[in-house]
């Protein structure tokens, strides 16, 4: 009984723990997404006032970590986004291994910090925000599958809030020295993103990878970072 709450314990705060615990130093991404290293990583936090993680135990044994400049323009654009859009939830999903970097399996990059996975934030039908089904038993969100209208037995994308969160992010990741340098959508779902709220500047700001991926990345955007300066 008492190794289970200690595990319970651990499961909720450890992550937020160790994030209090790191130092100061700067990050270092080292080679590239698909071939590098991360150092001296910085954790993103568990949740905040619209966020959480995909998976506390994935966060807890260092699945989420980014360089220190990636972590504040993505907590930078979620303060933002609970202004604008109060009500929507959103969800990330992976990032790169605190320890390092390196492979981060079954992913082919996020090994320098600079490749990060948001999970698409989800509307009921009638229209009421939910929030994203990031279970075990959905391979922690990984394993939902929307249709090509982007819509599942219970839930719809909510194509407006994934472009107001990459136009936010656009903007701080620009104010930290970096930018969006590519996104990763399933190519039959970006018409409706387009013709979201903001979709237009989206399409004109942000440049998307061309075709499909090895995966599909319908339950989820992956944003490569790259820095300026």
């Amino acid at each position: 009984m008492l190794i289970a709450l200690l595990f319970l314990f651990a499961l909720q705060t450890g992550n937020d723990l160790l994030r209090a615990l790191e130092t100061d130093v700067a990050s270092q991404s080292i080679g590239t997404t698909s071939a590098g290293e991360l150092h001296h990583g910085k954790r993103l936090p568990s949740s905040g006032a619209n966020f959480t993680t995909y998976s506390r135990l994935g966060s807890l044994i260092g699945r989420t970590c980014v360089p220190d400049r990636v972590r504040d323009a993505i907590l930078g654009a979620y303060e933002t986004l609970a202004e604008d859009r109060p009500a929507t939830h959103f969800t990330f999903g992976e990032t790169a291994w605190c320890a390092g970097g390196g492979r981060l399996r079954p992913h082919r990059t996020h090994q320098n910090g600079l490749a990060v996975d948001f999970m698409v934030p989800v509307l009921t039908h009638a229209g009421e925000p939910a929030f994203f089904p990031a279970w075990p038993w959905t391979k922690f969100g990984y394993g939902v599958d929307f249709d090509v209208r982007g819509q599942t037995k219970n839930l719809k994308i909510d194509f407006d809030a994934i472009a107001a969160h990459l136009l936010a992010l656009e903007r701080t990741a620009r104010a930290q020295g970096l930018k969006i340098d590519r996104v990763i959508f399933a190519p039959e779902l970006r018409d409706a993103l387009f013709n979201a709220v903001g979709g237009k500047e989206v399409r004109a700001r942000i440049e998307f990878m061309k075709g499909k991926a090895w995966v599909r990345h319908d339950e989820h955007y992956h944003v490569d970072f790259a820095v300026l300066r």
